[in-house]
């Protein structure tokens, strides 16, 4: 597949902005879409003297910005979404709407023009499913509606429902990533994101906050890995029509992850635990553990997480710690 100019929703965000590096990297020209809802331009600021790079600053869900730009390119990663648990919580209709007007309408144009477009979707959609790992073809668990917790996974579940049909109706060639705890640098405890909220924590010896008992458990990705896999389904057309989940299997305890950033930074914080309902509100459902199956990323991309736990802490640490943090600098030279 001969794609050489690339269409990204939400290219200013965590992900998204490490997305449109990776691309830049292998020489295509990348335009990003986004309104900086979640999103920082302070993420694409090292990269503005790429001439290969159009920034527009504009809601996904315009369809005249859409109807003109995506047929101007070849490919179209859709990763414009609202993000986080705190957001689900404290904004429930702006969630739920904004995920599928959005995703409605970028499909729509790509079935129009014809470009292939990739979904990223979340492994929140599995929901509080118990069948560990969880396997991209395996019936899902949903919460009551009644539990704004489950508002997310279920407009994201109803993208992939949405980009399949045109998957199914018109062999649209579409794309659809679950994304397992995707972290890295630029990732903010903003909305809700534990890994750099705790790393922060520790580097500024405050408490370290861990939400209900913290026995549940999760698999944390480099954000670096995870673009390389974004990057490959330009050359994978055998993936198209499928859900791919994208993570790592490396399995921790949201307590034992605090501790792990204690150990690795060299913290004295306390870590303290906080109800559920505390922090959330009462009738929050959390699931247990969220551990991917990798075997079709492996066989239709080729593709494994290559870095550990301990790397990513580390990576984070040094970008949120001062220059001066002599102590923890001892700590990452061992």
């Amino acid at each position: 597949m001969n794609h050489r100019r690339v269409l990204i929703t939400g290219g200013a965000g965590f992900i998204g902005s490490h997305l449109t590096e990776e691309l830049l990297s292998r020489d295509l020209a990348v335009t990003v879409i986004d309104n900086l809802s979640t999103g920082n331009w302070s993420n694409l600021d090292h990269l503005g003297h790429n001439k290969r790079l159009r920034v527009i600053v504009a809601s996904a869900a315009d369809p005249k910005l859409l109807e003109k730009e995506v047929p101007r390119h070849d490919f179209v990663y859709h990763l414009a979404s609202a993000v986080g648990v705190k957001l689900i919580i404290d904004h429930p209709v702006h969630t739920v709407q904004n995920i599928v007007e959005t995703t409605e309408v970028v499909t729509s144009m790509c079935s129009k023009y014809r470009k292939p477009v990739l979904l990223t979707s979340t492994s929140e959609v599995y929901g509080k499913s118990e069948d560990i790992p969880f396997r991209e073809d395996a019936d899902i668990v949903m919460g009551a509606t009644s539990k704004r917790r489950w508002a997310y996974a279920c407009a994201k579940a109803l993208d992939e429902f949405l980009v399949l049909a045109h998957y199914y109706e018109t062999n649209l060639p579409v794309f659809i990533v679950r994304l397992f705890n995707t972290v890295g640098p630029r990732q903010t405890g903003r909305y809700g994101m534990v890994l750099p909220s705790l790393v922060g924590q520790a580097l500024n010896g405050a408490p370290m906050t861990v939400y209900g008992t913290g026995r549940q458990s999760r698999c944390f990705c480099s954000v670096h890995d995870v673009v390389n896999a974004l990057a490959r389904f330009l050359e994978c057309p055998g993936a198209a029509g499928k859900v791919l989940n994208i993570g790592t299997n490396e399995e921790i305890t949201i307590h034992g992850l605090a501790q792990k950033i204690k150990q690795l930074t060299g913290s004295r914080s306390e870590i303290q635990l906080i109800p559920y309902d505390q922090a959330y509100g009462p009738g929050f459902d959390d699931m247990m553990r969220r551990v991917p199956d990798l075997t079709r990323a492996k066989e239709l991309l080729g593709w494994t997480p290559k870095r550990s736990l301990d790397d990513i802490i580390i990576g984070i640490a040094s970008a949120l710690a001062p220059a001066d943090d002599g102590i923890l600098a001892g700590v990452l030279a061992r």
